[in-house]
């Protein structure tokens, strides 16, 4: 069953088209990975999904609820929340009390939001830098935090825009470890990643846009023997190292 339905989605920036009629679903439990060059409509589609832009044209369906162009905080509130690819820590605030902004979307209670900040702070492994100003944090560990405070809010959807992005060998494997502990607790991925080593062994599902357009769509052993992928991204020799991961 799909969580999350995306229907003909376009969106326009003038006479520039970020997204041209894009369509695919997002099944609940699944981790699905959304990948493509650099200017392919990745954030856009987002931007769409989330709330912080709205679509030209098309339909966003969350849990069967028609959601298209609903604000960022209504989104979230119904339980589909996002990262960003470049973080936005409350930088003054300590780690946890940046975990702790994201409980409050669930509850007014201080205990009840405390409770929720410390398995957020430990599934990310952050326990050691729980009382460090957020500013202070390298980006690896701004990353986790970024992912962390989502966590905070209790989505059924969680949207990861780069989350692996810049990180140290040591890092992404972390953060591999903590996004498959997130499918174990019967949390929906939607996942926008160019670090294919990373992305493609544990998505169930790849998405892949090229100039705005859905060129294919299936799971991973597919995707990198398409010709229209490998063409506009992946290219033979990494495509071909792909297969043999996964083999």
């Amino acid at each position: 069953m799909a969580l999350l339905e995306v229907r003909n989605l376009t969106k326009k920036f003038g006479s520039l088209v970020a997204n041209n009629d894009v369509s695919f679903d997002v099944e609940e439990g699944a981790i699905v990975g959304l990948i493509g060059p650099n200017g392919a409509g990745k954030t856009t589609l987002f931007n769409c999904i989330s709330g912080v832009y709205k679509p030209t044209s098309g339909k966003v369906f969350y849990d069967g609820t028609d959601i298209t162009g609903w604000p960022p905080h209504k989104v979230a509130r119904l339980g589909a929340v996002r990262t960003f690819q470049v973080v936005r820590p409350l930088i003054d605030m300590t780690v946890f009390d940046n975990i702790l902004v994201g409980a409050f979307l669930r509850t007014s209670k201080l205990e009840v939001a405390s409770e929720i900040a410390e398995s957020c702070l430990k599934m990310c492994h952050l326990d050691d830098h729980r009382d460090k100003k957020a500013g202070s944090l390298t980006i690896g560990l701004k990353k986790r935090l970024e992912l962390a405070r989502a966590m905070a809010t209790q989505p059924r959807l969680l949207m990861l825009d780069e989350v692996m992005a810049g990180l140290t060998g040591t890092e992404l494997k972390e953060a591999i470890d903590v996004i498959k502990d997130i499918k174990s607790r019967a949390i929906t991925l939607l996942v926008v990643e160019h670090i294919m080593e990373a992305i493609m062994p544990i998505a169930d599902k790849v998405v892949v846009l090229d100039s705005g357009v859905k060129i294919a769509e299936g799971p991973p052993s597919e995707v990198v023997q398409d010709e229209r992928v490998i063409a506009a991204y992946l290219g033979e020799k990494f495509s071909k190292r792909l297969r043999e991961m996964k083999a």
